[in-house]
Order: C-alpha cells, then sequence, then structure tokens
C-alpha cells in the first residue's frame, strides 16, 4: 500500500518535471550552463534535495535530449525520484536504467564530492561513461572510468573527475591501496599538508556516492566476497611436496570411511579414520618438518578440491591457469584467487602450474565497503525478494516501479523429469516445437559444463545453435546479437542473465517472442528471475518454462537418504515425466539455500563491527593485517 502510495506521489512529480524539461526547449546552451551553475551552488549549500529536484531533474532531462536525442519516460524519472532519495528501485529489464541513472548522477555529482557509478563488469563501465560523459560535459561537468590497466596517476584523475564509473572491485582494491599507504596506524599518518603524506599518493578522495546497477548482484549475492590485497608467502620447497601428496590422498581415500562431505556448507572434513591414515602413510622426507596438523588440512583442500569444485562450472582451465567462474554471472573473475591453499590445491588437480600461495595485507568484504558510502543507491529488476536485507543491513528501503509498456511475459507449468537424459531430451523437442513456429529460444543452463552437455545432445537432434559461456565469452557480442533472429536458438549459461538486451526480429515477435528454457533452479531465486526477464522486454511478447530433474545440482544439498528415496520414487513411476507438483521440492529446496545464505551475511556483518570495534579500540586499521 505505502509503496502505491509513493509512487502515485511521485508520478505526479515526475510529470512536473517532465513539464518543466519541455519548456527548457527553447533556452540555449548557455542559459542550461548558468542554471547548472546555480544548481551546484545549491547543492553544496546542502538545500533540501526536494527543494532542488525538479530544476536539476528537467536540466538533465534536456540535456540528454540534446545530446542523445533521447527523452526521458515519466516511469524513468520516478525511478530516478527512487535514486535521489536513496532507495533500491527496482525496474524491470529493458526498463532503460542506463539513462535512469543520469538524473540522480547529475545530482550527486554537482554536490563536488565525487559520484560513483557502478557497473556489472568493465566492459559496461567503459561503454556507459563514454557515452553517458557527452552528457555531463555538456553541463561542464568531467566523466572518468577506473580500469584495471591503469597506474596510479590515471586512477587519480579518474577519481578526480565529478563522476567515476567503475566496478566494485575495482573501487574496493583502490580504496585497500590507499589504506596500505597510510599504513596500520592511522593516527601515525602524516598530517594534512605534510609533504610525501599518504593524502598526496592515495586515488581515492572518498566514498560520497555510489549509484549501483544490478545492486542486488553487488550488495546480496556478492557481500560475502573478500576483496584480498595478497602478498607472496616466503618461498618453502616443502610446501609443494605437501600439496602433491595431499592430492594423491585425495584420489585414493574412500568417501566412505575417510572423509565427509557437507554438500549445503561445501565443507569437506576427514573422519577420524582418515585421520590416522594421514598420520600413518609414509610421506616425502620434504614433510618431515610439517606438523600433522597442517598435512590434515592440505588433505582436506585437496579433498575439496576433488569432491566440491567441479571443472566446467566452478572454473575453467584457460592457457594452464584455473579461472573462477562467477556462478551468478557465468563470467570468469579475472585475476581472482581462492585462498588458503585451495587455488592452489585445484592446479595440482589439473595439472596445471603452481602458483605461488599469497598472504594477506590488506581486506575488505564487499558488504563492509559499501556501508562505508555516505550515500547509496541502487537498480536491479529483482530486488523485492532481498527487500528486508536491503533495509537491516544497508538501510536502504525498496520502492517498485511500474514498467513504461505492460509486460505480456507469461509462464508454463515447470516440467520434472528423474532423470538428466530424459530432461536434456524433452528441452530438445520443445526446441524444435519453438523455433517450428518462428520464434527465437533461448536456453539457459547453470555451469559451462552443462551447456556443452546439452549442445552434444541438440546436435544429436539436428537443432542448429550457438553456445555462449564463460569459454566462448570472447564471442558474446554477435552470438546476442543474433538471439532474436528467426529459428534461432541459443543456449548460454548466465552470462545471458544480467545487462543482455536481446532484440528481437519484427517477425519473431510476432511469432510470440523470445521463449526462454530455463533448465536448473539456481541457488537463488533472483538469478532465475533475470533470467526469465530476458523474454517479454519493453512490451514484447515472450514466455519461459522450467525444465527440471531429480539429479540437478539443486537437490544434492538434501540429506542423502532423502535424495535416494526421491529418485528410487521418481523411477519407480514408470513415467518419463513427474506431475508439476515435484517442483514444489525444488523450490523448497532453493528457499533453504536462500535463508541459509542470508543467515551467513548476518553473521559476516556482526563479525566485522566487532573487528571493527577491537581495532578501534586498539588504534589499528580494520581493514589491514597485521605481518611480520
Amino acid at each position: 500500500m505505502f509503496n502505491r502510495i509513493r509512487t502515485s506521489c511521485w508520478e505526479w512529480t515526475a510529470e512536473r518535471i517532465l513539464r518543466k524539461a519541455k519548456q527548457l526547449e527553447q533556452c540555449s546552451s548557455d542559459r542550461l550552463e548558468r542554471d547548472r551553475a546555480e544548481l551546484g551552488g545549491a547543492v553544496r549549500r546542502r538545500q533540501p534535495v526536494s527543494s532542488i529536484i525538479g530544476e536539476v531533474f528537467a536540466l538533465g532531462i534536456e540535456t540528454t535530449r540534446r545530446v542523445l536525442g533521447k527523452r526521458h519516460y515519466p516511469v524513468q524519472v520516478m525511478g530516478a525520484i527512487a535514486l535521489a532519495r536513496g532507495f533500491v528501485a527496482e525496474m524491470q529489464t529493458g526498463e532503460g536504467k542506463t539513462l535512469t541513472a543520469v538524473l540522480p548522477t547529475l545530482l550527486h555529482a554537482l554536490a563536488g564530492k565525487g559520484c560513483h557509478v557502478l557497473t556489472a563488469n568493465e566492459y559496461l563501465a567503459r561503454r556507459d561513461a563514454a557515452e553517458m560523459a557527452r552528457i555531463f560535459a555538456e553541463l561542464g561537468l568531467t566523466t572518468g572510468c577506473v580500469l584495471d590497466d591503469m597506474d596510479d596517476d590515471a586512477r587519480r584523475t579518474a577519481y578526480a573527475c565529478d563522476i567515476t564509473y567503475g566496478t566494485a572491485a575495482q573501487i574496493g582494491f583502490d580504496f585497500l591501496r590507499d589504506r596500505l599507504k597510510r599504513g596500520p596506524h592511522p593516527d601515525e599518518a602524516a598530517p594534512k599538508g605534510a609533504a610525501g603524506g599518504w593524502r598526496e599518493s592515495r586515488v581515492q578522495r572518498g566514498l560520497h556516492m555510489a549509484l549501483i546497477d544490478e545492486i542486488d548482484s553487488v550488495l546480496i549475492d556478492e557481500a560475502k566476497t573478500p576483496l584480498i590485497i595478497g602478498i607472496e608467502d616466503r618461498d618453502r620447497p616443502e610446501i609443494e611436496s605437501l600439496y602433491r601428496w595431499a592430492d594423491h590422498c585425495a584420489r585414493t581415500f574412500d568417501p566412505a570411511e575417510d572423509f565427509q562431505v557437507d554438500p549445503r556448507t561445501r565443507q569437506v572434513d576427514l573422519t577420524d579414520l582418515g585421520s590416522r591414515k594421514v598420520t600413518l602413510l609414509s610421506k616425502p622426507l620434504a614433510l618431515d618438518q610439517i606438523d600433522s596438523e597442517t598435512i590434515c588440512l592440505h588433505v582436506e583442500r585437496a579433498l575439496t578440491a576433488h569432491r566440491v569444485f567441479h571443472r566446467d562450472r566452478d572454473y575453467v582451465v584457460r592457457e594452464e591457469e584455473i579461472a573462477i567462474v562467477d556462478e551468478g554471472t557465468g563470467r570468469i573473475m579475472e585475476g581472482r584467487k581462492w585462498q588458503d591453499g585451495l587455488h592452489q590445491a585445484i592446479e595440482v588437480k589439473e595439472r596445471a602450474p603452481l602458483s605461488a600461495q599469497t598472504g594477506c595485507a590488506a581486506r575488505i568484504t564487499v558488504q563492509s565497503l559499501f556501508r562505508r558510502y555516505e550515500h547509496l543507491a541502487g537498480m536491479t529488476g529483482t530486488a523485492g525478494p532481498a527487500r528486508r536485507e536491503f533495509r537491516s543491513v544497508y538501510r536502504l528501503p525498496v520502492v517498485r516501479i511500474p514498467t513504461h509498456r505492460r509486460c505480456l511475459r507469461f509462464g508454463l507449468p515447470p516440467r520434472v523429469f528423474p532423470t538428466l537424459r530424459a530432461k536434456w531430451e524433452a528441452v530438445a523437442e520443445s526446441t524444435l516445437q519453438g523455433i517450428a513456429t518462428g520464434r527465437a529460444v533461448l536456453i539457459g543452463t547453470p555451469s559451462v559444463e552443462a551447456s556443452q552437455g546439452l549442445s552434444r545432445i541438440l546436435a544429436e537432434a539436428g537443432v542448429e545453435h550457438e553456445v555462449l559461456n564463460a569459454i566462448r565469452h570472447a564471442e558474446e557480442a554477435p552470438i546476442v546479437a543474433r538471439a532474436g533472429e528467426a529459428g534461432r536458438v541459443t543456449v548460454a549459461t548466465n552470462m545471458a542473465g544480467r545487462g543482455t538486451d536481446i532484440l528481437l526480429a519484427e517477425s519473431v515477435r510476432r511469432a510470440g517472442g523470445l521463449h526462454v528454457i530455463a533448465t536448473e533452479l539456481h541457488s537463488s531465486a533472483r538469478i532465475d528471475r533475470q533470467l526469465v526477464g530476458r523474454a517479454g522486454r519493453q512490451g514484447d511478447p515472450g514466455s519461459f518454462q522450467f525444465f527440471l530433474s531429480l539429479e540437478d545440482e539443486l537437490l544434492r544439498t538434501l540429506p542423502p537418504s532423502r535424495l535416494a528415496r526421491l529418485r528410487k520414487g521418481g523411477q519407480a513411476s514408470g513415467s518419463s515425466e513427474l506431475a508439476p507438483e515435484w517442483a514444489r521440492l525444488f523450490e523448497t529446496a532453493q528457499r533453504r539455500i536462500e535463508i541459509g545464505q542470508s543467515r551467513q551475511r548476518r553473521q559476516l556483518l556482526t563479525t566485522e563491527r566487532q573487528r571493527a570495534q577491537r581495532y578501534h579500540y586498539l588504534r589499528l586499521d580494520p581493514f589491514l593485517e597485521l605481518t611480520e
């Protein structure tokens, strides 16, 4: 109810702002520049947002029209009002979030303290910065973009701009590097203005405002992700021998006797029998100086590498290097490594060159980083399920913005199968039916491995298709550009989820639009909604359907005995397809995982608060590790 009342008020305000922008069409560029200067002074004098938002937004709307030839819709202005007031704006896919972000970015940039606009990856940051810079330049504002290959001088210049585009990782690592320059004792940092002090060498000028695209992906899904600046541990030749010996144990140990795997927490623990076996087994002489506890820990990491982390699902091997794949986006997480020796254990497992294990010089979680901003706001199409967490952790209320055009997307009943093979065959059959009517079909898969397996089955069925995954990421743009053509079949991981705009051919639109086939439920319902949201964008027709099986990864989080009973019951039915009611089992498992992950994020918040208090008492920087 409150959401409807609020959006009704904002709808009236948006119409008033658009009328004001219409009046500015007759004004000269010099007049607009004078208005911008006056409004900038008002913002810096901390006048209430409500008294200046109309003038600032009208100025931004008219400048956008002159520079890009695009007009803001009323719902985009409503979304901009929400962002300016510190809300999470739930805007559906295809509603023009990039254009919406221009207006609150302009408002905060006028304060002169810097506004950070964060996107899902560097490609989008570079693209949006280049396009939107033209609008801001027309108003006398500067725009920068922080990229991975920049040196400190280039980064300092980018952060000195009125608006800075980048990714959460880039902002976080620059924050940590600045803290390292200051040192672990803040009170001993060089005073302001001192020659050679850390203030002159740092690249950031503060965390004033962050406007985040796909904010639930950053603040919820990546909340626990640690951003770590590592330092190489001292060389110890015996460590390589330990990794290789532990890998041998992982390949030979018996899962029924020597170790236990918890699929919910992805934790592997040696049993008492397994620990005794580690102690009694003969070892290389190089391990004589290593204590038994350390050896057991390395064996557990090796078992984790073999039993929990899978090639072409959790990572890919690229040019003899292990590259981590992000489950939520399906993309490679460039430059990231697992900590505590897990990355090296996976390298040994895959016979890749062993990289140096790193210690930790500085670290911060994504959750802790964004809680440090003075002002925070963002957009996503899937904020609703995380509404409570946004408010409790980040003090961010969520508001749902209506769509510009009525959504024509509809869902078909889920289909559930006893085996993976039966599911994949049904997917191939459904795909053939879809393209026979002249529609385009997008098939979402949970991993690189699944996309490649389905590709083989489609090829056997004679279905022409293209595959988009982390291995073929270089072909993303042309594959997406063709995905909306008549009869086109695209098999994709979550790379085709967030931020992917599939433009439909007119014949496809008339035939019913894009049909999305989701082949598995993910650990978060929001990831599934992002995939489904590729269909029915901006008032286009579209449809979706889930295909599930009792052998799906999601159900492996159930107790083994219960899972065995379910699979036996499904096969005993004698049918190649189960009743749609079985889908509730998957939804329950998914919800259980989401609750567990939410609990872990709350525990992390408590731990970080306690750490901050302890370090504050000791007058130490909580983001730097004390090293010898």
